[in-house]
């Protein structure tokens, strides 16, 4: 009898469907919503998944490029919100129009003053910005999404070799900078934190990091002060872009040079 009722069970478990996740499904409203709760028009906005990213011509084509490689990290809606937020914070904050700038001005140098060759130039020597990401979290706060989720995706990638073998976890200098600035504007999310196991491997990770920060009242007042300014840009480049109605700084410098 016990033989019958375990053999039973066995086959209802099986008989069961077992549903994944549907990231792709999901990624048109929750980018509306992410849009929208910021108070940026969704109107005609239409998000696709594809393989090749490139959101340079959203200002023109109004459609955003989503990764379905990077989707496939998504195991909930915070997650995907935290794809899609990220592409939308690098649409704001123009940093693939940045490129077709420079080659307009280094192909049109009749349109282009010297101020503007300058402003190139210096462009070309800076470090990659890591503002995007910081904005995605702005734009999932406002959406009522969790930011820690951006996190979790980040360190869901495959790492480096290197990073296996001193126990890192992937993209940890991008995920490092989202924790601290969470940890900065939105405190109370940080205490409330994440349940899966990739939140909690990266935590452990950087608590020695940030412990060793605090300890250090010169690092713990730049970090303070850092932060303080990346708040501040973050919230300008989003109201900026709704001024602009939807383009970024660097659309309009596109748009003034190849009239």
């Amino acid at each position: 009898m016990k033989k019958f009722l375990l053999t039973l069970v066995a086959v209802v478990l099986v008989s069961i469907p077992t549903y994944a996740y549907d990231a792709k499904s999901k990624v048109q409203t929750i980018g509306t919503q992410l849009l929208t709760k910021s108070g940026i028009s969704a109107t005609n906005v239409t998000f696709t998944v594809t393989e090749t990213v490139d959101n340079s011509n959203f200002a023109t084509d109004r459609i955003i490029n989503i990764s379905q490689d990077e989707l496939s990290f998504a195991g909930n809606d915070n997650e995907v919100a935290a794809i899609v937020a990220t592409e939308i914070g690098q649409i704001i904050c123009g940093n693939a129009s940045k490129a077709k700038v420079i080659s307009l001005l280094q192909e049109n140098t009749t349109k282009s003053n010297n101020a503007v060759k300058t402003f190139s130039e210096n462009y070309k020597t800076t470090k990659k910005d890591k503002n995007a990401d910081l904005v995605a979290v702005n734009l999932m706060m406002s959406a009522s999404y969790n930011p820690l989720a951006l996190i979790v995706v980040l360190t869901k990638q495959t790492g480096t070799y290197w990073d296996a073998i001193i126990g890192r976890p992937a993209n940890a200098d991008k995920a490092l900078n989202v924790y601290d600035y969470i940890s900065y504007v939105y405190p109370e999310k940080l205490k409330a934190g994440y349940g899966c196991n990739e939140y909690k491997t990266f935590v452990a990770y950087a608590q020695p990091i940030v412990s060793e920060r605090n300890s250090n009242q010169k690092l713990k007042n730049l970090y303070v002060k850092n932060y303080a300014k990346e708040q501040k840009r973050v919230i300008k480049n989003i109201t900026s872009f709704k001024t602009r109605g939807g383009l970024s700084i660097w659309d309009a410098i596109f748009g003034f040079l190849s009239a």
